[in-house]
């Protein structure tokens, strides 16, 4: 079901005439793409399609060669490299299918990372990653590292992580893809729940049809266009 629009909408993220090219291989050919504060996307595509591109190039890893990326209000183009690697780090939560915890921290340590990165004070910290903590259900596994935890477990840390810094955009790839489908159903549960709480945008992209329910609304890529 889409999300309707109205002229009070306000955008997280507005992509506009992507492209992108790896040598004369052009990879994004002119993609346009909105999404609204607190909006779910799913967007879905073939292995090639440009999905990780464009994932890329929204998080400002790889630049546009044309078009124009606004996230959180800041042009990405217009910004040198420090400023890029601050708007990551306050703007877009990440959320993989392989985890991406730190080993040597505790699941605590993890979720706390990215708000001692933007500076939040200590009890302003500590009061949020004990929250996250209880929202995703892992209060009392807070002292262990990630090879103490199972899979579904890790995930849980990693999308606390993904909220700690209350981003505007989260990047979520194939967040279920390592999971079971009990597991995998759990996790997208809990981003439904907290995407809500938080009211923070979700690209989640995806191979798996189910995994869309969440989502207010699907596209779809391939070659390089939106479809």
């Amino acid at each position: 079901m889409d999300k309707s629009k109205s002229t009070n909408d306000q955008f997280a993220l507005t992509v506009s005439t992507a492209r992108k090219s790896f040598g004369k291989v052009e990879v994004l050919k002119g993609v346009d793409l909105s999404i609204i504060e607190g909006e779910r996307v799913a967007l879905m595509g073939p292995s090639g399609s440009g999905k990780s591109t464009l994932l890329n190039c929204i998080s400002g890893i790889e630049k546009l060669d044309s078009g124009e990326i606004i996230l959180d209000g800041k042009n990405l183009d217009r910004l040198d490299l420090v400023g890029i690697e601050k708007m990551r780090r306050e703007s877009i939560g990440y959320i993989f299918q392989s985890f991406h915890l730190l080993p040597t921290l505790t699941a605590y340590e993890n979720i706390e990372l990215p708000a001692q990165l933007i500076d939040i004070p200590d009890k302003e910290r500590k009061d949020k990653v004990d929250q996250l903590l209880e929202s995703v259900g892992l209060s009392n596994r807070s002292n262990h590292k990630p090879d103490q935890l199972s899979g579904g477990e890790r995930q849980r840390v990693a999308i606390a992580r993904a909220l700690i810094h209350k981003p505007s955009l989260v990047l979520a790839d194939e967040p279920t893809g390592s999971l079971d489908s009990k597991n995998g159903e759990a996790i997208l549960t809990l981003l439904e729940d907290l995407s809500n709480d938080h009211k923070v945008a979700l690209l989640l992209v995806t191979h798996d049809r189910t995994s869309t329910r969440i989502c207010d609304r699907v596209i779809s890529i391939q070659d390089g266009k939106l479809v």
